[in-house]
């Protein structure tokens, strides 16, 4: 059974959408749940149904061991970034080369990087008036959003189109492809 790890900051729709999708999976399960966020909703979630979840702040997370040593004890096949706002350190991917994935809201490598996130990246699609958007699953390197692209799904943007309705419609892509791919991911392990 593989051994799936999320970090999450907010929320936590995606975290809960894995979670119910491998809970009676035989090949997955979600065995932790990492936030830096003290208050994220993530924490409310995961309690009700039942996974461990922990916050840790930045010290922990980048300038000790304490989130790697947590990491080496749940020994994840997998680690998820599910609305994960934080840069993941060098010394953490070393530990888990190319196991560790997350999903960002447009179509990479159009609006990525630092800042780009949530209702950013969806304002900046409507400014820039884009015709097309989406999601992309990719690898997490020590750059932000320029790992290899592991899956995009696309939908389209029509001009009257809202930040909020274009996030409504990436939200449908997350909810539907990110367990999926990850099933996928730990199938070819």
């Amino acid at each position: 059974m593989k051994r799936i790890v999320i970090f999450a900051s907010g929320s936590g729709t995606n975290a809960e959408n894995l979670i119910k999708f491998f809970q009676n999976s035989d090949i997955g399960s979600v065995v932790q749940v990492l936030t830096n966020n003290p208050h994220a909703k993530v924490l409310e979630r995961c309690k009700s149904l039942k996974v461990s979840a922990l916050s840790f702040n930045r010290i922990a997370f980048s300038e000790s061991q304490d989130v790697l040593n947590i990491l080496k004890a749940a020994k994840p096949d997998l680690i998820v970034l599910a609305g994960f706002l934080w840069k993941f350190p060098e010394f953490i991917l070393h530990e888990f080369p190319n196991k560790v994935i997350n999903i960002h809201p447009a179509l990479l490598p159009k609006y990525g990087g630092k800042g780009m996130y949530g209702s950013y990246v969806h304002e900046a699609v409507v400014t820039n008036k884009e015709v097309e958007t989406g999601i992309t699953i990719h690898y997490v390197n020590e750059h932000y959003d320029e790992g290899a692209i592991v899956f995009q799904s696309k939908c389209k943007v029509h001009p009257t189109d809202t930040a909020e309705g274009v996030a409504a419609k990436i939200h449908e892509l997350e909810m539907a492809h990110f367990p999926t791919v990850v099933k996928e991911l730990l199938k070819s392990q």
